[in-house]
């Protein structure tokens, strides 16, 4: 496969050019995609919140995602902090610089606006769905918080400071016994999710709730950690991940 010769040429998205742009992420469709216009959507009320989505001029997964902590849709808190959703860098675009250029940029930008430093969702254990933490180990990002069930928030703190998980994040349980599903429309991978575990439960009469996060306030007030997505069973979290059909027989099976 022919090699691609690195390219510096970045765009950040705005009001003005965000119904234009490729979002970046792996789905290819030639017609409006249901998921990728709800993203549009959310970015769009994002973007004057401070959200900065920063991508490879190129119909490329070559992109970041961060946002002040104060707006970020995550049940963390700490004053004065970046928060990263997502920073990706897909297939043949691996490997050549991309991911340090644009985690550099975000650095860079948290210092320019004073910020204390910046922070990301990681895992003792390396999630299919949150950002490489040992590429931003690399950078200096230390654990500064953790759940009793594996997860860690890490920063690099500019000040000395540290943002937490809230409290109610390290609760990891609700009162209903019924799969419940957590959901924002950030990712555009989320609404087939949705649709894959409302269809799977109907045929199979399993009782679930479904319940779309559509405020900063609710997401701040989550029972668990969150990135834009969170199942629940039994009453206790599962995962982050979202889930395809053989991840949801697994756990409906305990």
């Amino acid at each position: 496969m022919e090699s691609i010769p690195l390219n510096e040429d970045f765009i950040n998205l705005t009001a003005e050019n965000l119904a234009d742009e490729h979002l970046c992420c792996i789905i290819r469709a030639s017609k409006p995609h249901p998921g990728i216009e709800a993203k549009r959507q959310w970015l769009k009320d994002r973007i004057r919140e401070g959200h900065v989505f920063r991508k490879l001029n190129a119909k490329a997964t070559v992109f970041i995602e961060y946002a002040p902590l104060e707006t970020a849709w995550v049940p963390i808190v700490g004053g004065n902090y970046y928060y990263v959703y997502c920073l990706w860098v897909c297939g043949d675009y691996k490997g050549k610089g991309y991911g340090k250029l644009l985690m550099e940029y975000c650095l860079d930008d948290a210092k320019e606006k004073g910020r204390s430093g910046v922070c990301m969702l990681g895992a003792k254990k390396q999630k299919s769905w949150l950002s490489d933490q040992a590429f931003a180990k690399k950078f200096g990002f230390e654990t500064v918080d953790s759940t009793r069930n594996g997860y860690d928030l890490l920063a690099l703190s500019f000040d000395g400071t540290a943002p937490r998980f809230a409290p109610n994040a390290k609760s990891l349980e609700i009162e209903s016994g019924e799969l419940t599903i957590y959901y924002d429309l950030q990712c555009p991978y989320v609404q087939r999710s949705v649709e894959m575990a409302r269809q799977y439960c109907k045929e199979n009469g399993v009782p679930v709730s479904i319940i779309e996060v559509d405020t900063l306030q609710k997401a701040k007030e989550l029972p668990c950690v969150f990135n834009n997505w969170a199942v629940f069973y039994k009453g206790n979290f599962e995962t982050v991940n979202l889930l395809d059909a053989a991840y949801l027989k697994r756990i409906l099976k305990k």
